[in-house]
């Protein structure tokens, strides 16, 4: 073979580079996709469960509550306000233990503080945690002791100021990676993840507040439910063969079961004059959330480690 005819660096292998004239008959059969012995073709994440998943699912009941917690002391709702702060405050420690579980050790988060990089939704998440996580504190132990009302009062506003960006940050943590299912994702995670905490801090407010307090807590569980089931919907329509792990194995199996609760939580919380059904209802609707968070984890698993979600999109995109 002369120099000229040898294939250059451009050269592209199993996908096809021309168009067959009409009427030709291939010589060579369209090739199908293989991996080299199967293996993946990048690494994927090295996050364990429960750690992570819980770690995403209590940043955003943390994130809700507040914002639930700050509506219902503006108007008078001392003891969902108390749950809900309380609730916050637990849910932000214990996401915090998880990370830095999962990190291994506790100077790993403190070193993410030493710079404030706005590209690294990591970085960003970490200052997030840092400011929000005291303020929550100070928030939940006003609320219990009676004690410190001003101060009360300007941790509960600064907290749930901070909220919506703890409930959101995670969704664009996941997105940031090469996960296919989580990185494809990138423009419906964040309204998934802020759904899906406003599905959970309602459902603790249902789940704890006495039924002449729980009007917020239900409207927020409503919402937060059509927002997250919306765009889970539209996200998985855009993706394609992409979305297959939110179908399929562990992964499709935490988030039909989300889907599930939150359904029988969302209708359940329409019969509020019910005590067992309303505290029920908010059970579902806590772990609803839960489990899309555990599925969404394990669909992101299951497509980093089958190579089809990384190159075929890639295929069909260079065609």
């Amino acid at each position: 073979m002369s120099e000229s005819s040898r294939p250059g660096r451009e050269a592209l292998t199993g996908v096809a580079t021309g168009r067959r004239k009409r009427g030709e008959q291939p010589v060579v059969p369209d090739s199908e996709f293989t991996s080299y012995y199967g293996k993946p073709v990048i690494n994927g994440p090295v996050w364990h469960s429960p750690d992570i998943p819980g770690y995403l699912f209590l940043g955003g009941l943390a994130g809700a509550s507040s914002l639930l917690g700050a509506g219902a002391h503006a108007t008078g709702r001392p003891k969902l306000a108390r749950a809900a702060k309380t609730g916050a405050f637990s849910a932000v420690s214990l996401s915090l233990a998880a990370l830095i579980h999962d990190l291994g050790r506790p100077a790993r988060f403190l070193n993410m503080l030493r710079v404030l990089k706005t590209s690294s939704p990591m970085n960003v998440g970490s200052w997030l945690l840092a400011a929000y996580g005291p303020l929550a504190g100070a928030s939940a132990f006003s609320a219990l002791t009676g004690k410190l009302p001003r101060i009360g009062a300007t941790a509960t506003a600064g907290s749930a100021l901070l909220g919506p960006g703890v409930a959101a940050y995670t969704a664009a943590l996941i997105s940031d990676t090469a996960v296919p299912a989580w990185h494809d994702g990138y423009r419906e995670m964040p309204y998934v993840f802020v759904g899906s905490g406003a599905t959970a801090a309602g459902g603790l407010g249902l789940l704890t507040a006495p039924e002449k307090e729980c009007g917020p807590a239900r409207n927020l569980a409503l919402l937060g439910t059509g927002v997250e089931l919306a765009a889970f919907q539209s996200m998985e329509k855009r993706l394609g063969m992409v979305a297959e792990p939110y179908r399929e194995g562990k992964g499709g199996r935490y988030i039909r079961a989300g889907k599930i609760l939150s359904v029988a939580g969302a209708a359940g919380s329409l019969f509020g004059g019910n005590r067992v059904i309303r505290r029920l209802s908010g059970a579902a609707l806590v772990a609803a959330s839960a489990a899309t968070r555990w599925g969404i984890f394990h669909a992101g698993k299951h497509s980093a480690d089958d190579p089809r979600y990384t190159v075929v999109p890639q295929r069909e995109r260079m065609s």
